[in-house]
């Protein structure tokens, strides 16, 4: 089948089963001739408030129906949609806006762009207005992500993919005219790419407002779930459930659990792959940037416990050492990505500049190494890496260590300035309504840890330290304390 404007994908879907559901969330679901009608609709609304072909609107809803709505009527006017928190400090909105510079703002009051028209949070277009087909268009980005927010400088991470896409594209192995369930926040790439996709390729899927553990495996369960997204953080809340709760639903319709976005403790993959079976399980790893993806299976997995896959296809990947030399197997460096099709083919910045070196290999800022059968493992991230002592200490190691200790729900681990050893490590840890024994965690942490990467000092708060994202604002995390 040959590639088709994404714009005309759901009247494409509707014309086979215009009553088939496209859209669950929460409790109310949109088939798909409603939803193609009602996008129909909000298209031309947006056109009236000055949407253009290839302008990139700025979407600012929590996940719902209605960010979809707002996403497939922005690719109708052959634009770009610019997906962002509903949740955004005013600060990080405006720098947004300002390097954006979108023709629209969807879910931002009247005084929240300047300037720039804006749609307000329970719009409804001019009934009106047609909800006819319109004029096929096809936006020259896919998608414009939004990054670096947690530095202060944000950025937009533009996908150079135009907006097209083949129904029988095999994307992941995604099921077609099946159920996808994406419980994670649409503003993040990886949630947002896992819904449109499902979409794109005629599947009934479900969102929920934000992550719940129990929630999730009953949304498994009612909507007969093929495939579902998660990142560690889910898997850990889920895990950490009684057992007679995590095993009361029926998950037999599940095929793929895809999990992404952060490193994955051992022993929680492990865990998942005994409950679910390794035939289920897949990790992928990959940038918004998109220069390269390594993916794993879990059966991969068990001989090469802790790898993050090996690149696929139309990537190269290699290990560089602090003199910019290649690395060989087991040696830990920096991770560098090539597409095939050369630098900036898969995405370009808007207001940065990637980190690239001779031969336009990229970085994601990760460390890692690769074994003889050419499988990554990473360490940790460049900038979160720990100097204590003149000892390098990976925060992703010690938070694993933590976390498997009973009761802790996510720990963040940093280096506080220390005169004599540089850094001393610093443990934050989320342990809700859980009185944790010192003594007892730090038995646990002796007998997974070497001694100098035991945290020197620790903390206990009562919220979650990463987003349903799976994502950490390590560097502000570090920054309150000093």
């Amino acid at each position: 089948m040959p590639e088709r404007p994404i714009s005309q994908l759901m009247a494409y879907w509707a014309e086979r089963a215009p009553d088939k559901l496209a859209i669950t969330h929460d409790h109310q679901s949109i088939t798909r001739a409603e939803f193609d009608a009602r996008t129909n609709r909000l298209a031309r609304a947006y056109a009236e408030m000055g949407v253009q072909p290839d302008d990139f609107v700025t979407i600012g809803l929590p996940n719902s129906i209605v960010f979809f709505e707002a996403a497939f009527a922005v690719w109708k006017l052959g634009a770009t949609p610019q997906p962002v928190s509903a949740r955004l400090p005013a600060g990080e909105r405006d720098a947004i806006i300002e390097i954006a510079n979108p023709s629209l703002l969807v879910g931002f009051a009247a005084n929240e762009g300047g300037s720039t028209p804006t749609v307000p949070v329970g719009f409804e277009p001019d009934a009106n207005l047609s909800d006819s087909a319109l004029p096929e268009r096809t936006a020259r980005y896919l998608k414009a992500m939004t990054s670096g927010g947690s530095t202060g400088r944000p950025k937009l991470i533009v996908s150079e993919q135009p907006a097209v896409f083949d129904p029988d594209d095999p994307f992941f192995n995604f099921p077609m005219d099946s159920a996808v369930l994406v419980p994670g926040p649409l503003y993040h790439n990886g949630p947002f790419l896992f819904a449109i996709g499902g979409l794109f390729k005629g599947n009934h899927v479900a969102v929920t407002t934000r992550f719940d553990p129990l929630d999730t495996l009953r949304m498994i369960e009612a909507v007969q779930a093929d495939t579902v997204y998660m990142v560690p953080t889910m898997m850990q809340r889920i895990w950490k459930l009684p057992e007679a709760d995590r095993l009361r639903f029926d998950l037999s319709s599940l095929r793929m659990l895809w999990h992404l976005a952060a490193p994955c403790p051992v022993w929680l993959k492990e865990a998942f792959i005994g409950w679910l079976g390794p035939e289920r399980i897949f990790e992928l790893y990959a940038g918004t940037e998109a220069q390269g993806v390594t993916v794993i299976t879990g059966d991969e997995w068990l001989e090469h416990r802790g790898s993050v896959g090996k690149p696929t296809p139309g990537c190269r990947m290699k290990i560089v050492g602090a003199d910019g030399a290649e690395l060989g197997p087991g040696e830990i460096g920096e991770v560098y990505l090539l597409p095939d099709t050369g630098q900036g083919s898969t995405y370009h910045y808007v207001g940065a500049e990637p980190q690239a070196i001779e031969g336009g290999w990229e970085s994601l800022g990760d460390m890692g190494y690769r074994d003889a059968e050419g499988y990554l493992y990473l360490t940790d991230r460049m900038t979160d890496m720990i100097l204590s002592g003149g000892a390098n200490i990976y925060p992703a190691e010690v938070e694993a260590a933590i976390d498997a200790f009973p009761g802790v729900r996510s720990s963040a681990v940093i280096g506080l300035p220390h005169e004599d050893m540089g850094n001393t490590i610093h443990a934050i840890i989320d342990a809700p309504g859980v009185e944790i024994s010192e003594a007892e965690l730090l038995d646990h942490l002796a007998r997974q840890l070497l001694r100098y990467k035991i945290p020197r000092s620790f903390e206990y708060v009562s919220k979650p330290l990463r987003d349903d994202a799976g994502k950490m604002r390590r560097t502000a995390l570090r920054e309150e304390r000093i």
